[in-house]
């Protein structure tokens, strides 16, 4: 898989990990179908002109999926990857996971890692504070789709909707992981990174990379009664890999 360089080449490569993942009948392309949504909406808000600056906008979208892209190309050719990139994948062969905590570990790990390292890039020292306002409409983007997800799968598998909000910012979240939270914590990291040399960047990033698995882990085992809550789910959820890549298309 080659580097994408446009917008429309991450919707394709992410349309060729999709069929690789019905394929395979893999749960990586759960987040991958949700990822692809939020390009498509991304792209869309470039059209509209939803944001300070399209062309650099699409830039970042670029570089920001380039960084998923490298990660899923290492990791399926037993390639050395980030450990939490290497956490996400590997969940994927957890069958006890709800397809909510795959799309929660997904985002966990690109905005958290990723999206930092990818504004750091486009906007090094000062230049990132111009990258703000933007840098927030992404996330927005980000939060939308999840949650149009969430809604979705919420009208098919019953228990899912008595739990309302599996994560978000109330303290009564079934998993403890915001959107909210992960956008401050990102573009605090960004900022740093920004400021860094080559040396301190790679320190920085290794520090930022071991967080992001910990919070991967307490996703993966949000604890004993997190788990029963979420077991009726699980058992109500579809078995196929496609049904439910189809359910997160719409």
């Amino acid at each position: 898989m080659n580097q994408a360089g446009t917008i429309e080449e991450v919707i394709s490569q992410l349309d060729d990990i999709i069929a690789w993942s019905i394929s395979n009948k893999s749960r990586m392309g759960y987040f991958a179908t949700l990822y692809r949504r939020m390009t498509v909406a991304v792209q869309q808000g470039i059209i509209n002109n939803i944001f300070q600056d399209g062309k650099r906008m699409e830039q970042l979208d670029v570089d920001f999926a380039n960084r998923y892209f490298f990660a899923w190309n290492a990791y399926t050719n037993n390639q050395p990857c980030s450990l939490a990139w290497k956490v996400a994948f590997d969940a994927c062969q957890n069958s006890e996971l709800i397809c909510l905590q795959h799309l929660i570990l997904g985002i966990n790990t690109h905005i958290n890692l990723d999206l930092c390292m990818a504004t750091a890039a486009c906007c090094p020292g000062d230049k990132i504070y111009d990258l703000e306002s933007d840098f927030n409409k992404i996330n927005d983007v980000i939060a939308a789709q999840a949650q149009l997800v969430q809604d979705t799968l919420c009208k098919v598998w019953f228990p899912l909707k008595v739990l309302k909000d599996i994560a978000n910012n109330e303290e009564d979240a079934v998993i403890n992981f915001s959107i909210g939270t992960a956008r401050t914590c990102s573009w605090a990291n960004a900022v740093a990174l920004a400021h860094t040399n080559a040396q301190m960047t790679a320190e920085l990033t290794s520090q930022i990379d071991n967080t992001v698995v910990a919070l991967g882990n307490k996703v993966i085992d949000p604890g004993l009664w997190i788990n029963l809550i979420l077991k009726p789910v699980l058992f109500m959820e579809s078995k196929d890999v496609d049904n439910i890549i189809e359910l997160l298309k719409d």
